[in-house]
């Protein structure tokens, strides 16, 4: 368990160390990204401003007039105006109609939107305008609003139009900085435009990177879950194989220890003149020595079934009288040691099937519900068939096997954890076995169980 937690926390904290640096490498290539946009357009603002110096007044003739007409009425209201408070409120709605009609009135965005086109960039921009300085010509000139920093800006350098950022904005370029006069009025702007675009434009030119960082970090997380996986099956395997040397040791220490005792009481000067013990002790060896044999063969064929695939020797035959002599066999073999009942519905269906094997199959299914079984034990047999498949039920009262046992239990060397190794003696190879032969058959083996409850195993063959 420990070895366990340790893998898993080191692939945790190299699968976290690596999405740090991807992290890194695609902020860093972001912010590139964004510079080199940013100073795309700002040359093209640059250009377009430009180009367009000569004819200024075009791109805003049309706000113009409309700033013209109103402010004549400004005027006139203006002049009669006395109290402080109605002429504060005057000042306001002026500001606001200006700053209206400046954004929504001009073809400054329509002109560099055509120029972008023209020089294949993106064209979809927002636009800002904000208000650095706004009169009203009269008698007496008015001043409505005027940014603190005005004068400051307005005789630096960068009132060309040079292409300068909004102060804490990352994507506003200072396109223009233009000075309106009018029959009544005045008034000095900037005029920003906003990448609306720029996130997607981003995104499009990292598209390649980010796809590469993802599906290394898809690849990188697959491979570690893999070898993760593989590591805990290597580890589960390894434990199987030594309670399998475990259990072999013990099932082979019973015969020989038996034997060895045998060998010596033959021996005894008092035993080789009574013949009837002579015979019983006689074949006593020679049980043991068929035990010994089996276990010996147990272990040769599963090193056969791994090199090569299952030999079997089919015959068509009648699956109710089959079943009817292998459980009879069992019956007596097991001396009555459980109440064995049989229902079948098989119809006479016949099946392509191996006996030995076949028999071996069901008895195994047999044995482990008489010897998981803690009190005496009721095995029910059902069977039927239909147009594709041959079902046999074996239904127990025995412990019953837990969910977490129930996806192992055909494996090779595995025994359920409920089972106590020195109550239940066995190499974990009959369910393998079983697992086998069925599928050998071209069918399956199935089993649904709850600890206490006893177990249910449903082989399928085809028909």
């Amino acid at each position: 368990m420990r070895k366990r937690n340790t893998v898993l926390i080191l692939g945790i904290l190299a699968f976290a160390l690596m999405i740090i640096a991807q992290v890194i490498i695609i902020r860093r290539g972001w912010k590139q990204v964004d510079e080199m946009i940013y100073h795309r357009y700002r040359s093209l603002s640059q250009e377009a401003n430009a180009a367009l110096r000569g004819s200024r007044s075009m791109v805003f003739d049309t706000v113009s007039y409309l700033l013209d007409y109103y402010t004549e009425d400004i005027v006139k209201e203006l002049a009669q105006t006395t109290d402080d408070q109605q002429l504060e409120n005057i000042k306001s709605d002026i500001f606001d109609y200006f700053s209206t009609a400046l954004n929504t009135e001009q073809d400054l965005s329509l002109y560099l939107s055509e120029y972008f086109a023209n020089q294949d960039a993106e064209n979809e921009f927002s636009h800002r305008i904000i208000i650095t300085n706004l009169e009203i010509l009269g008698e007496d000139t008015l001043l409505v609003y005027r940014d603190p920093a005005f004068r400051e800006r307005r005789t630096s350098r960068d009132s060309e139009g040079l292409a300068y950022s909004l102060k804490g904005s990352t994507s506003s370029i200072l396109v223009t900085r233009p000075w309106l006069v009018g029959n009544n009025y005045a008034v000095n702007f900037d005029y920003y435009i906003d990448f609306t675009f720029k996130r997607s434009m981003i995104l499009k030119e990292l598209s390649a990177s980010l796809g590469l960082s993802i599906f290394s970090i898809v690849i990188v997380v697959i491979i570690f879950l893999y070898t993760y996986r593989n590591l805990m099956e290597e580890r589960r395997l390894s434990e199987l194989k030594t309670d399998f040397i475990n259990n072999m040791t013990h099932e082979l220490k019973t015969p020989l220890a038996t034997i060895t005792v045998a060998g010596k009481t033959l021996e005894m000067e008092k035993i080789r003149h009574d013949e009837s013990k002579i015979l019983d002790t006689a074949k006593l060896i020679g049980k043991q020595s068929v035990h010994l044999n089996q276990l010996i063969n147990m272990i040769l064929e599963i090193s056969m079934w791994e090199r090569t695939e299952f030999q079997l020797d089919k015959k068509k035959v009648d699956i109710e009288e089959i079943m009817n002599d292998i459980v009879t066999s069992f019956r007596t073999g097991c001396g009555d040691c459980a109440s064995l009942m049989e229902k079948y519905t098989f119809k006479g269906a016949k099946a392509d099937i191996d006996l030995v094997y076949f028999t071996t199959l069901i008895n195994n299914l047999l044995s482990n519900a008489v010897k998981y079984c803690d009190k005496e034990p009721v095995i029910n047999i059902e069977g039927d068939a239909d147009d594709n498949n041959i079902s046999i039920k074996i239904t127990d009262n025995g412990i019953g096997i837990n969910k977490s046992d129930q996806k192992h239990i055909f494996d090779k060397f595995y025994r359920a954890g409920s089972g106590n190794i020195h109550k239940y003696k066995g190499l974990g190879l009959g369910l393998y076995y079983v697992k086998k032969i069925a599928t050998a058959h071209g069918g399956d083996v199935t089993v649904s169980s709850k600890p206490g409850k006893g177990s249910i195993f449903t082989v399928r063959i085809p028909n």
